[in-house]
């Protein structure tokens, strides 16, 4: 206990020590930094003063504020591929300065791949964050010549999949639901478009893209492994913009304009496949009712209220749909989202957060007859609202405090489903789950000397698991086997508390200067996550369940240290960083043997709880500026997991762990109209359990895993080779408009790339077992696709 008060009264002196010593003759310059083509606020301009030595970078609405003596001074504007700018300013009481950067008129500095100030790698307190521009992605070859955020984000180090077509992506040891993945800042529960192959993300709707891994800041929780923080555009402010593409797979369409004389502006943004429409003519009569497509809407409008105020709306709404005959599934996330900034002070920024967000998928047969014997009709949804205040206090230039709370409501639907059979309805529906969460947090970004800088925080998570609803308690008949429940259970009534738990999340990061052009970074975080994806397949797939903490499910848990070098080259034009980590993972789930995930009232007694443990190495090269631009990474590490009864009690791989793995990224601007690129992917191969002897049984050979192995092999390594070339086109679209083909070659020398292996009889000689490779894709990809903006 006085070691816990010890920590914590540290905490408070820190910040107490962070406020600056009060004095005369300070005054504030702040304001907004805009694009002068669109009047899109600009995230991480970088606002230096010459004669002070010292700077901010905009917040993530272009907002930033200075506090400096009284005096003349220059403000410096640098954004990577706009126009440097100038302003100069006699500060002798406060001052508003807002500005509008131009693009750089040199095609070239289009293809630069970071929205960060030049060597904010090196001087920025952040580490373990990737950022990656859309103008980058765009240019990137991809999937039937579409581009998608998902896919791109597998390409940095520390992330991976477990394979072709599978949904989300795993990073640095975590599965796929320890990553929150935000869309202005709502959480998005599946991000994927038909199994894995597309993100939910429209990219002509994307403004921003951030990967956080490690050093994880205290306004965010929720989960343990990593951050992916996606902010739409607001829509041009200055003139209407209509843009899209006709692809081989999907089409798009992109509508924005300012309204109130530029007071504020909006974007509607819209996609829809067409597989079954093309595929239609060559269906048979058995297969000629399928379906199977996706479409999404995603909208957003701003109002600007005054100087002080700003209004931002934005929704998502998208669909999947699959099936044929009499047989169907689906899922599609919706989200809403309404935020408020106002400027209390030149010193004082408030972000208020609403938002709604609901992830349902279903499954059914013959749920379109009405007279039909036989039927089954199952949905499920999860539901998670949220109110969230955010405020940043800029107390001098070299000290920023941000502070604030969220709560968040959930409302879970593991299964509404009736089945029938000959006629005769049976309910076999589970019950709902409520739960909320509350959490408050602060923070501080504080430079301390020239070459030292911290970024300092902590987070206060507090969960309850609510009523109505029924709890049991579960008797364990043999280790490692299902635990029975105990009857009866304990009825709750509504808001009831059924459960709590809590946890504390401190956060740390320092950055040491070697010179100005390397630096040392450290961090430490502690996360906690009170939502869980249920799943005991290779892959995840749209239905798994997400349950809720709860009497028999304690929330997961993760400690992370992280320890960087980095560096630039070339005045910038190279930059360069090793990182080093290590994450400890608690409460992670596992099943027994034959474990029944859906629809099942006492899926807790299915589960098996352990430790996790991840560490490795990430290799990072990025080339920011010339004709040839681009990155490559390398990326060492182990992921495993320690549950009871399972491998003899031993650590054994995740189903994820892949020890190396190898991307590179090249983008070529050959001509002002024409650039080629490439991306090159190897990997280890995932690991799966192959039975270790053989017994035979009626002349059929059965496969046995003689001491319980798990993961004690693994499937060949994973490479893939991709082209694309974007060529724009001479003439003008309809005489004031830019067309542009782009032509992509999808796994060039056709590797059959194994999703899983398995062993089964010969069907010639049943004694004789081989083992079988499973490839979703095992042939090159062409495609072509023609982009229009005007």
């Amino acid at each position: 206990m006085k070691n816990k008060i010890f920590y914590y009264s540290s905490i408070v002196l820190l910040f107490c020590l962070s406020l600056p010593v009060l004095g005369q003759n300070r005054h504030t310059v702040s304001g907004f930094v805009k694009d002068n083509a669109n009047g899109e606020g600009l995230i991480g301009v970088s606002v230096y003063v010459r004669e002070a030595a010292t700077g901010v970078v905009t917040n993530s609405y272009g907002f930033y504020s200075l506090t400096l003596p009284e005096g003349d001074y220059n403000l410096v504007f640098t954004y990577i591929g706009y126009q440097k700018t100038i302003k100069s300013l006699a500060l002798d009481s406060d001052k508003t300065i807002s500005i509008e950067m131009t693009d750089e008129s040199n095609e070239l500095e289009e293809v630069t791949i970071s929205t960060a100030k030049e060597d904010e790698n090196v001087r920025g307190i952040e580490m373990s964050v990737n950022k990656v521009e859309m103008k980058t992605i765009r240019k990137m070859p991809a999937l039937l010549g579409e581009v998608d955020l998902i896919r791109s984000i597998q390409l940095l180090p520390g992330v991976t999949t477990v394979g072709e077509g599978a949904s989300g992506f795993n990073v640095r040891g975590g599965d796929i639901s320890q990553n929150l993945v935000l869309l202005d800042e709502a959480p998005v529960y599946n991000s994927s478009h038909l199994f894995g192959f597309f993100s939910v993300f429209n990219p002509d709707a994307v403004k921003d893209v951030k990967l956080i891994k490690g050093g994880i800041p205290a306004q965010y929780g929720g989960r343990i492994s990593s951050i992916l923080d996606v902010r739409m555009k607001e829509g041009n402010a200055k003139k209407r913009e209509i843009n899209g593409g006709i692809g081989t797979i999907f089409s798009r369409l992109t509508y924005e304009q300012p309204f109130a004389k530029s007071k504020g502006s909006f974007i509607v943004a819209g996609r829809r496949s067409y597989i079954d429409v093309l595929a239609k003519p060559f269906l048979n009569s058995d297969l000629k009712d399928s379906k199977f497509y996706f479409y999404d809407l995603t909208a957003k409008v701003n109002y600007q209220l005054g100087n002080k105020d700003t209004f931002y709306a934005s929704g998502y709404f998208g669909k999947d749909v699959f099936g044929g005959g009499d047989f169907g599934f689906g899922w599609g996330n919706a989200t809403a989202t309404a935020r408020w900034n106002h400027i209390f002070s030149n010193k004082l920024f408030m972000n208020l957060t609403g938002y709604y967000s609901n992830y349902d998928y279903s499954l059914g047969q013959n749920t379109n007859k009405p007279d039909a014997k036989d039927k089954f009709d199952w949905k499920s949804k999860i539901i998670s609202s949220s109110i969230k205040p955010d405020f940043t206090y800029y107390i001098t230039p070299n000290n920023q405090l941000t502070f604030g709370g969220q709560y968040i409501y959930y409302d879970s639907r593991p299964g509404k489903a009736i089945a029938v059979s000959e006629g005769e309805n049976t309910d076999i529906s589970l019950e709902p789950r409520y739960a909320d969460e509350s959490a408050l947090y602060i923070g501080n970004e504080q430079k301390l000397t020239d070459n030292i800088s911290l970024q300092y925080g902590i987070r206060y998570s507090y969960f309850r698991s609510l009523g109505p609803g029924t709890e049991y308690e579960y008797r364990q008949i043999a280790n490692g086997q299902r635990k029975e429940p105990v009857f009866p259970g304990t009825t709750y009534k509504k808001g009831d508390k059924i459960k709590s738990y809590g946890n504390w999340e401190p956060r740390a990061s320092v950055n040491v200067g070697i010179n100005s052009t390397t630096s040392i970074k450290a961090s430490y975080n502690r996360t906690a996550q009170y939502l869980h994806l249920l799943s005991n397949t290779a892959a995840s797939s749209p239905l798994d369940v997400w349950t809720l903490s709860s009497l028999n499910i304690q929330p997961e848990k993760a400690d992370q240290v992280a320890l960087g070098w980095f560096q630039n080259f070339k005045n910038n034009t190279y930059e360069a960083s090793v990182e080093v980590y290590y994450k400890k993972l608690y409460n992670q789930i596992d099943y027994v043997p034959g474990s029944d995930l859906l629809l099942n009232q006492f899926v807790a007694g299915d589960l098996l709880f352990g430790k996790g443990r991840a560490y490795g190495a990430e290799f990072y090269l990025k080339k920011n500026k010339g004709k040839l631009t681009g990155w490559v990474s390398y990326t060492l590490s182990k992921t495993e997991r320690n549950v009871e009864t399972i491998n003899n009690n031993d650590w054994f791989p995740a189903r994820f762990d892949k020890p190396h793995n190898f991307t590179s990224v090249a983008i070529y601007e050959l001509k002002k109209r024409l650039s080629l690129s490439a991306n090159f992917t190897i990997a280890s191969g995932t690991p799966a359990t192959f039975p270790t002897n053989r017994y035979e049984w009626g002349g059929w050979p059965i496969g046995n895993n003689y001491k319980g192995a798990r993961n004690n092999n693994r499937i060949p390594a994973y490479h893939r080779l991709d082209l694309a070339a974007t060529l724009k086109a001479k003439r003008k679209l309809f005489k004031t408009g830019e067309g542009e083909w782009v032509f992509s070659v999808y796994n060039v020398y056709n590797r059959r790339n194994p999703f899983s292996v398995y062993t089964r009889a010969n069907e010639d000689t049943p004694l004789k077992t081989e083992a079988v490779r499973y490839a979703v894709i095992g042939n090159f990809i062409p495609a072509i696709t023609y982009n229009f903006k005007f």
